[in-house]
């Protein structure tokens, strides 16, 4: 059997297009009988460094998140930018926008995916690592991204 291309199988997030984090997040909160987060905003072009197709973005997104057992649930609401949130929003409605997994290598991981055409759509920088996000739709019937840590 082929090793893995990503190096792990284990699917760490699930990430989730809304309109209304405030609504959205509570409804989560209520389901789930725990407190709702707060939502921020992530780090604006000049930190985050913001990418969409190679192409710098100023966009932004309000994310809320839910821990889940070994899996994190993102609630992501994006603003009017350019972003592969906002084109999932504008084409798709509300739904499920891709898995994440935490990886090792981000250049290499991207490079492996690439080979097998499924391009990088977004990329950037948060605090503690970065994010990309591969257009894996067409073979995966979902987009994967790759997190990569600085301290794992």
């Amino acid at each position: 059997m082929e090793k893995s291309l990503l190096g792990t199988n284990v699917i760490t997030q699930i990430g989730i297009i809304v309109r209304d984090i405030e609504k959205v997040s509570q409804s989560y909160a209520d389901f789930f009988g725990i407190e709702k987060p707060q939502w921020f905003w992530t780090d604006g072009v000049e930190v985050a460094q913001t990418e969409l197709r190679g192409e710098s973005s100023a966009a932004r997104a309000k994310l809320a998140f839910f821990d889940c057992g070994s899996l994190q649930l993102e609630l992501i609401e994006p603003d009017e930018h350019p972003s592969t949130w906002r084109e999932f929003l504008d084409e798709h409605g509300e739904g499920v926008h891709h898995i994440a997994f935490v990886i090792k290598g981000m250049k290499e991981k991207i490079a492996v995916l690439e080979a097998k055409q499924m391009p990088l759509i977004q990329k950037g920088e948060y605090t503690g690592g970065r994010y990309a996000y591969m257009d894996t739709f067409k073979e995966l019937k979902v987009m994967v991204e790759l997190l990569e840590n600085d301290h794992e």
